[in-house]
């Protein structure tokens, strides 16, 4: 029991404690150890007593960052990330961050204050006054509401286990304002804290869907295997690469499932993306969605070649979501493919020669294509030049932690930068939005300890920009390399109509780095690929908080990097 929780009643007779510590115990009861959060009414004093306790306490300038914070947070440690936010308006700003680790499948906890159900249901009008239970839920994979001071314990619990167990997501837990000061009994406040034992057991696979699989999989021609972020935050690592390997299929990792295996394995199809797709016969999902980014398993992307899906997922109803699954396996990562694994036995017919040779062919040729564009050294810069700098440099440090957003900056890293172990890319995601950038990077950086290299479009740094401060605050170990080309997409539209820019234009020749400077970090201006890599180097080695402002063409990108098509295009003719 926290020290500030023992106070003795008027009487002397006893110990009582109140909501603030026991919402502090059960966190640590439960190997909570770091909370992303902004401070205000009503949890200003819960962080500074949950700092005093030995939390770690990441005070951010923004909620959403703070939850983008807790939502990765939750993905690289398989534990919930913890976000706290003030009522309403702070609560609506990380429920965003909610919302998204619910469709990525991070668990994550936002912790809200609140205003008291008594007045929130007659709507008398309190200070941030918004019925926040209801409005998190359709949003969330579950919501809660602690009323009572003896509840906290099982309120948590329950959070904690919502978070966590099959397919994870994102989880509220309401805590009006009235709760924190609530006092109780010390030794029944013990009593009531509750240890969450196993909350993500393992899900066994049935065997005969393990043996469908398998067959389905030995009957193919033309095999390939696209792991996604659901296989990569499994940990079940060396059993993947067993499977991988073992099969001899080539494999597709999605954008957070690069390093699972590295890139360069000769297994890899990440470079023949396109050929794979459409020539394959049998797919493999392993923790991977046919939503938008596999164009939902059909269409021209897919080709004309008949496929037969073999799925892998803890969720039963993700099976048939946009296709026939002709044989899907129920489970978690881990325990699917051990038990695939098993089922092959200690012998395994290699896919055909042919169909591999294919595949190695066509990487091949697609790397030679790209690598002398990745090699110029064109002033101002190109997105090759400047990335190619950057793959260099993850190739020599690959334990950096890499973020990355952005439309160009995101969709042509995602290709050029090879990973090499797992969960050492993180980015947009399922929804491809943007801002998660330094929320991420904080969260990478105290939840693994390692450097983080953090790539970011001009637009999509100035969705989170200011927690560059943060980051400066905490002396973060993070290198931040925006792409500055002036805009959104490229700093070249014109708008005809008036004197006013146009609306995807930003300040020319705008300096980043001084923003880095003004909080006492390093700012860099780097206007050529050399100067680029001198910099993210010396930012890498030193550990110091680092912003490179990297001056692009103004001209270079293209209209929403490769997903142009999902933008829709006017029929009229203009006058």
């Amino acid at each position: 029991m926290a020290e500030a929780a023992v106070k003795q009643d008027a009487g002397g007779e006893r110990e009582l404690t109140d909501g603030f510590n026991l919402i502090i115990d059960a966190l640590k009861l439960n190997g909570v150890k770091t909370l992303y959060a902004v401070p205000g009414i009503p949890i200003t004093d819960f962080l500074r007593m949950s700092q005093a306790e030995g939390l770690r306490v990441l005070s951010f300038r923004h909620e959403q960052a703070a939850g983008y914070a807790a939502s990765i947070a939750g993905y690289l440690t398989k534990q919930p990330g913890i976000c706290v936010t003030v009522s309403a308006p702070g609560f609506l700003n990380g429920l965003t961050a909610l919302a998204h680790a619910t469709t990525n499948c991070f668990p994550m906890i936002l912790i809200s204050g609140s205003s008291e159900r008594e007045i929130v249901d007659l709507q008398q009008g309190d200070y941030e006054e918004m019925d926040q239970l209801a409005i998190a839920k359709p949003l969330c994979k579950a919501a809660f509401r602690v009323l009572h001071a003896q509840d906290i314990g099982i309120g948590l619990a329950r959070a904690i286990r919502a978070a966590v167990s099959g397919r994870p997501g994102g989880v509220y837990l309401d805590l009006p304002a009235k709760l924190f000061g609530q006092v109780m009994d010390a030794e029944a406040g013990r009593k009531s804290l509750v240890k969450v034992i196993d909350p993500a057991p393992a899900q066994i696979p049935a065997p005969e869907s393990i043996k469908r699989a398998l067959e389905v999989l030995k009957s193919a021609k033309k095999p390939l295997i696209i792991l996604g972020k659901g296989a990569a935050y499994a940990q079940a690592d060396d059993a993947v690469k067993a499977l991988i390997e073992k099969s001899g299929v080539p494999f597709l990792p999605m954008s957070m499932a690069k390093g699972l295996l590295p890139d360069t394995h000769p297994q890899c199809a990440g470079a023949a993306r396109s050929t794979v797709l459409k020539d394959s016969d049998v797919v493999m999902l392993i923790g991977a969605r046919l939503n938008w980014l596999l164009s939902h398993g059909k269409g021209k992307a897919w080709g004309d070649a008949p496929k037969k899906f073999i799925q892998i997922d803890i969720e039963p109803k993700e099976m048939d979501s946009n296709v026939e699954i002709v044989a899907p396996v129920v489970g978690d990562i881990g325990s699917c493919v051990d038990a695939l694994l098993k089922g092959m036995g200690d012998k395994w017919p290699a896919p055909s020669a042919d169909w591999v040779s294919a595949v190695a062919k066509k990487r091949e040729e697609n790397v030679a294509k790209m690598a002398p564009r990745l090699m110029n050294n064109n002033v101002p810069m190109d997105y090759h030049g400047a990335l190619g700098v950057l793959r260099t440099i993850v190739k020599e440090r690959p334990d950096a932690i890499l973020v990355n957003e952005g439309a160009n900056t995101l969709d042509l890293a995602r290709g050029i930068i090879d990973v090499y172990k797992p969960r050492k890319r993180i980015d947009v995601g399922t929804w491809g939005i943007m801002g998660i950038g330094m929320g991420y990077a904080v969260a990478a950086a105290v939840e693994t300890g390692q450097r983080v290299l953090c790539v970011e479009g001009d637009s999509a740094f100035g969705f989170s920009g200011m927690e560059i401060e943060t980051i400066c605050r905490y002396g973060l170990p993070v290198c931040i390399v925006v792409f500055n080309n002036d805009g959104i997409y490229r700093g070249t539209d014109v708008n005809k109509t008036s004197d006013d820019p146009a609306t995807t234009v930003f300040v020319k020749g705008a300096r980043y780095d001084k923003m880095m400077e003004a909080f006492g970090g390093v700012g860099v201006n780097a206007t050529s690929p050399d100067e680029l890599k001198r910099a993210v180097n010396a930012a890498m080695d030193s550990g110091k908080p680092t912003l490179i402002n990297a001056v692009l063409d103004p001209a270079a990108g293209s209209e929403s990097g490769r997903i142009g098509n999902l933008n829709p295009q006017s029929q009229l003719k203009k006058k």
